[in-house]
């Protein structure tokens, strides 16, 4: 098993962050089997691809709500970690359980 789960779209409220605001939370590192995939579906070319990890962030972004950690941005990086048999890798994560979106 690589990840805890694999969803279909994000659960969570939208955060609004733009890269800039990504760049600003420290990476920290996360087991693969915690992660629940926002993605069902991957195109196996792209992650094949030499540069399929070069272009965005260096760090996964993963969204912490209600007490559950989803993988939104980085599939490709998480898979080729799993891949090379690695159980955690380093993201960024955005913790919604403690932030103030202004949602009721």
């Amino acid at each position: 098993m690589i990840f805890k789960a694999v969803g279909d779209g994000k659960p969570y409220p939208e955060h609004g962050l733009s890269s800039r605001d990504w760049a600003k939370i420290p990476p920290r590192q996360v087991r693969l089997d915690q992660l629940i995939s926002t993605k069902r579906e991957l195109d196996l070319g792209s992650l094949l691809a030499k540069d399929s990890t070069f272009y965005g962030d260096l760090f996964p972004h993963v969204v912490q709500w209600k007490g559950e950690l989803y993988l939104e941005d980085g599939l490709h990086r998480a898979l080729r970690a799993a891949l090379q048999q690695r159980l955690v890798l380093h993201a960024r994560i955005l913790d919604l359980d403690v932030v103030d979106l202004g949602n009721p």
